[in-house]
């Protein structure tokens, strides 16, 4: 026989309480049929556990409880690694009685008559335990940490794993959120605000969380959550990519209370990655909020250039679009001084018309208040483009002495050479190749049709059109 008592647990389990004594009873029963037995009970760390009665007699096939107890309060568990043990020993006592004193002397000399029956691991359980390991532990594979944590939970029902499954959410502790969902956290659980678990992991930005989430069976509500709202603001592409990926129902234009979508909600906070993956998807790059604003609106208040240049190529009417306050985007941007905006958003639109109408005044005003010179349209005439194709000379002038580009090539590959050549503007032609205009350039297809008789008052003209012309 190796062994006289037998305990009724493999550990023992300490339901800890923050600033409360904790304690655990167990029991111990003689496996001898005629002996009494004398039991002694050692904490591997006498300073944190104590018993009431260390020293006991057991008398044949009976059992007797007993107690082990934190000895003062704390606010954590002191857990330790590898963890505290209770080393259970014993001893045949064919008396059957013995004092405190006596048996205290008994176990303290080592013999063949001492009986190692058991050491018992010391666990602390219950949510607080489970919280302080979380929280305290980073969220990796470690098998002690795996041994608290597991006989932590083990103590907690389901309210309070999903209480931890939410804490872990927020914390980026994937291994946990792993284990708590395994022992019966709801997934699916809503606060009184009716934030989910998912939405706290994704305002988190914990990536790993969420994918955890959708493979243990979150159900997504569009409308209720809001989590490509989230995640646009945080200009975190990744997380809206899986989201996307793992549920095909989502709504990409849904709404929060103020009917912004997560487009409004890129565009407000500048990210442009967001709103580029947005619109790649299907979102809808002119939708209104409630008081009429478009996502152009609030990047242009915002003062976010690249947002509003990108949003402006693939808007339709967003740059004219008016608030429920009668305001466009260039005038929102007036209002926030987005002094950087102003060309965007008008004076390039209105720079391009005075050049095409020969509008001189309107043409200086703009480029003082900061009108790009050689800002392009969809089509990539410049202004330069447009005043040159309708032989407007002293607008051409005007251009060119804020130095803009004689050289810029279209989408066909023109420059305002060729369009001034192309209408027969032969002045503006002239004075654009006096201000270094390249008369010999590769795309030049399109002269081939050109009037270049109409030229022969300028030779010096008419040889260069004619040398271009048996290039191309």
């Amino acid at each position: 026989m190796d062994r006289l008592i037998k305990p009724d647990t493999q550990s023992l389990d300490l339901f800890f309480i923050k600033g409360q004594k904790c304690s655990q009873t167990f029991d111990l029963t003689n496996l001898m049929h005629t002996m009494p037995v004398a039991i002694s009970l050692t904490s591997s760390n006498p300073s944190i556990f104590s018993f009431p009665k260390p020293f006991a007699i057991i008398p044949p096939l009976s059992t007797l409880s007993f107690t082990i107890q934190l000895n003062n309060p704390c606010h954590n568990p002191p857990l330790s690694t590898p963890p505290n043990t209770v080393l259970v020993r014993s001893s045949m006592l064919p008396t059957g009685k013995a004092h405190q004193d006596d048996l205290r002397r008994l176990f303290s000399k080592p013999g063949p008559h001492i009986f190692k029956d058991a050491i018992l691991p010391i666990s602390f359980v219950g949510p607080q335990a489970a919280e302080f390991l979380l929280l305290s532990q980073p969220s990796s594979n470690n098998l002690e940490i795996d041994f608290h944590f597991s006989k932590a939970i083990s103590r907690c029902d389901e309210s309070d794993l999903t209480s931890l499954l939410r804490i872990a959410a927020v914390n980026g502790k994937s291994h946990f959120v792993s284990a708590l969902i395994e022992a019966g956290a709801d997934v699916n659980d809503k606060d009184s605000n009716r934030d989910s678990v998912m939405s706290l992991a994704v305002k988190s930005g914990e990536i790993d969380i969420v994918q955890v989430l959708i493979e243990s069976g979150y159900v997504i509500e569009n409308k209720i959550d809001r989590f490509l709202h989230d995640a646009a603001a945080m200009n975190r592409v990744d997380l809206m990519e899986i989201l996307c990926l793992g549920y095909v129902n989502l709504d990409l234009d849904s709404v929060n209370s103020h009917g912004q979508t997560p487009l409004h909600l890129a565009a407000i906070n500048g990210q442009v990655e967001a709103l580029q993956f947005l619109i790649s998807v299907g979102s809808e790059v002119d939708v209104t909020d409630i008081d009429g604003y478009t996502p152009l609106h609030y990047a242009a208040q915002e003062g976010h250039f690249e947002a509003v240049e990108f949003l402006l190529n693939h808007s339709v009417f967003g740059k004219y679009a008016l608030t429920k306050d009668g305001k466009t985007a260039f005038a929102l941007a007036v209002e926030n001084n987005n002094l950087g905006l102003y060309d965007l958003l008008h004076l390039g639109d209105l720079l391009h018309r005075a050049a095409r109408i020969d509008d001189v005044h309107t043409m200086k005003s703009c480029l003082a208040q900061g009108a790009r010179v050689d800002g392009q349209d969809q089509n990539g005439w410049t202004p330069l483009h447009r005043a040159s194709f309708k032989g407007h000379l002293e607008s051409v002038k005007l251009l060119v002495s804020h130095g803009a580009r004689v050289d810029v090539v279209d989408r066909t590959g023109y420059t305002p050479l060729l369009r001034a050549v192309e209408a027969g503007h032969v002045e503006v032609a002239m004075h654009l190749l006096s201000h270094g205009a390249k008369a010999s350039l590769k795309s030049l297809k399109g002269m081939v049709n050109c009037d270049v008789e109409s030229f022969k008052n300028h030779p010096s003209l008419v040889n260069t059109l004619h040398q271009e012309k048996e290039k191309a």
